[in-house]
């Protein structure tokens, strides 16, 4: 008889097998002060309100993040140590064993996380949040450490002198065994640095640090503008896919009346798909790579349907949505090339049995045939092979295919063996004979193709200067190399115009130099009487050659129509230092504004760019809506 069955005989039952716990959603706000904050808006609260409060709204999971001190924390175990010593030593009052009950029934409700939002050098401001048995000398010791002075521990002031910077606060939260969050990444104080004409290089390293762990933003529940959209992973200047959350920053215990925008506690929630709450499940979630499973917190009576978001957001670069499938009549070809063109580009999610907009669904009769079927499609039509993930998500009572397509790791990949297909925002196309170059150069490892040097850039002017650091041109989306601008070789029919103010020095950071989104003219040429143009799509850095106004895809076709049918006019341009502003159109739902850089004599326009390509000094012309 081996060991196993020894082990199991005679009147002893079996070990009991390891059950994977279930998960399940759980209601998260952690980004809370207390009235230890010197900026708390009701100073007469008792921390036990600001408790009751926490159960009130439903949270499951909260932390304490004052600023720049764990006063809150030690009084809040000050009180609960007090009470329990008195318990031991029979001298609790009746008044005293109520407290002591409810904070141990609404303890046993929440769990409540330590930590503090820290001020880093220039104002940023980072959480750090810690495991429940993290001491309050500990948690000191780390604001010491990152230069917050002894004498401000209790103050809970944002301002805190010359602090750590972002990077090596980031770095030292970590080793100290803490989650690292931006808090308010895309508002004031944020490392997003939402609106700021400069920070490139910086934005991009405080955004894409290895020791941050999610971001920390206020329009989660804005499809369509949210920053997660921004930060999902598919610019190649930002490449790292960010976890985002949202916190309610609330300094007080309800909405304030008066201004709707300072929140309560729980007003701007999160919901966390964890095994249970605990600090590392949401650690392990928080530095996964599973990004269903964070989610704006909704109403009770209204919960939150995933597919309603994406649909309402509608086709963007990395996702699409198929109304049915029929192999007859297209669709079912179109589903396949965009399953070609994401693995080609920068990934991204098929929506089968769902359209876009907020009609109701059609869903799908049979999806797990459905799936069979693509699953089958792809093996057979697909080069090389592709493993792509295939879920069923129901809303309104209807089933939707979601076919998830990660970016290839063997581009080109083809549809029946000579369709090659690429993704610009919300379109799949046909690859064009340079784009294809452009995918094998990739797959190669070649750098992308390189015009001339590039003159003196814009100027621009930093608020922070020991903020900058130097960088490299901004480039294509999705090999990360930009061609270097042309300046000698203006676009055809595009004017020129000798720069009216004196040659400024280049900006050190020169990230952002080019707009990240739209289309440049570079030159064009007639021949047999028709014009043929190159362009630079700045959407991926490609240079394309031969474009007619007749073939040209959307946007390519814009910026030629524009080109021939409205030409700039040098003396209408708005000027900011070299960069100009042109015009703003709404085109498919989203404003496209055509832009200008002079350089020397030459002038370049890039034709509709989005506010998604509109960083560094080009976000001065952003238009709210």
């Amino acid at each position: 008889m081996s060991r196993r069955k020894k082990a199991n005989s005679g009147n002893h039952p079996p070990p009991p097998s390891r059950v994977k716990p279930q998960r399940k959603w759980y209601k998260a706000d952690l980004h809370l002060h207390t009235p230890a904050s010197r900026d708390y808006e009701e100073p007469g609260v008792t921390y036990l309100a600001w408790l009751r409060k926490v159960v009130e709204q439903g949270l499951e999971i909260v932390a304490i993040t004052d600023h720049n001190t764990v006063a809150g924390i030690g009084a809040i175990r000050r009180e609960l140590d007090w009470l329990t010593q008195l318990e031991a030593q029979g001298r609790l009052t009746a008044e005293e064993q109520q407290r002591l009950q409810e904070w141990r029934s609404l303890g046993n409700q929440v769990v409540v996380l330590p930590g503090f939002e820290f001020t880093a050098t220039f104002g940023f401001h980072i959480l750090a949040i810690f495991p429940p048995e993290t001491s309050v000398r500990q948690l000191e010791h780390i604001l010491l450490a990152m230069k917050v002075p002894a004498a401000k521990l209790d103050e809970g002031s944002t301002e805190t002198g010359a602090t750590t910077d972002v990077i090596t606060a980031y770095r030292m939260i970590h080793e100290a065994g803490g989650l690292v969050i931006a808090a308010h990444a895309n508002s004031t104080h944020g490392v997003a640095m939402r609106n700021f004409p400069f920070g490139g290089q910086t934005k991009i390293a405080y955004t894409q640090d290895p020791n941050l762990d999610a971001l920390e933003v206020t329009d989660l529940d804005r499809p369509g503008r949210s920053t997660a959209r921004f930060f999902n992973g598919s610019k190649s200047e930002y490449p790292r896919r960010m976890h985002c959350l949202q916190g309610s920053d609330a300094h007080r215990l309800t909405t304030d009346p008066k201004n709707p925008k300072r929140l309560g506690i729980g007003e701007r929630a999160t919901e966390l798909l964890l095994d249970e709450p605990s600090f590392e499940a949401l650690v392990a979630l928080l530095r996964s790579k599973q990004f269903d499973r964070v989610r704006p917190a909704q109403p009770a009576d209204k919960p939150f349907d995933a597919l309603d978001v994406v649909r309402e957001e509608g086709p963007t670069l990395m996702q699409s949505f198929h109304d049915s499938i029929a192999q007859r009549g297209g669709k079912f070809d179109a589903i396949l090339a965009d399953i070609c063109a994401f693995a080609n580009t920068a990934g991204g999610v098929v929506y089968v049995g769902a359209k876009a907009g907020k009609g109701k669904l059609r869903g799908l009769t049979a999806p797990e045939q459905v799936e069979q079927e693509i699953r089958r499609a792809i093996q057979e039509r697909m080069t090389p092979q592709l493993e792509v993930k295939i879920d069923v998500v129901t809303s309104q009572n209807a089933k939707v295919l979601r076919v998830q397509t990660p970016k290839g790791l063997d581009i080109p990949y083809a549809l029946d063996g000579n369709k090659f297909y690429v993704r610009d925002e919300a379109e799949t196309n046909l690859a064009v004979r340079d784009e294809i170059v452009a995918l094998v150069r990739e797959a190669l490892g070649f750098e992308a193709e390189q015009d001339e040097p590039t003159p003196p850039p814009v100027k621009e002017t930093p608020a922070r200067p020991a903020e900058r650091t130097s960088g490299r041109q901004q480039g294509a989306q999705r090999n990360g190399k930009a061609p270097r601008p042309n300046a000698a070789k203006t676009a055809t029919p595009a004017p020129t115009v000798a720069a009216e103010v004196e040659p400024v020095p280049p900006p050190t950071d020169t990230t952002f130099y080019l707009p990240q989104v739209g289309v440049e003219i570079i030159d064009s040429e007639e021949r047999n009487g028709h014009r043929f143009y190159t362009i630079r799509d700045l959407r991926n850095g490609h240079i394309i050659k031969n474009v007619t106004r007749k073939g040209a895809r959307k946007l390519w076709s814009y910026a030629i129509q524009q080109a021939e049918d409205s030409p700039v006019d040098p003396a209408k341009i708005q000027w900011r230092e070299n960069a100009g502003f042109v015009r703003v159109e709404r085109r498919a739902g989203k404003p496209r504004y055509d832009l200008a850089l002079r350089e020397g004599d030459a002038l370049r326009i890039f034709y509709g760019v989005t506010d998604d390509g509109m960083e560094g000094v080009w976000a001065q012309f952003v238009q709210e809506e």
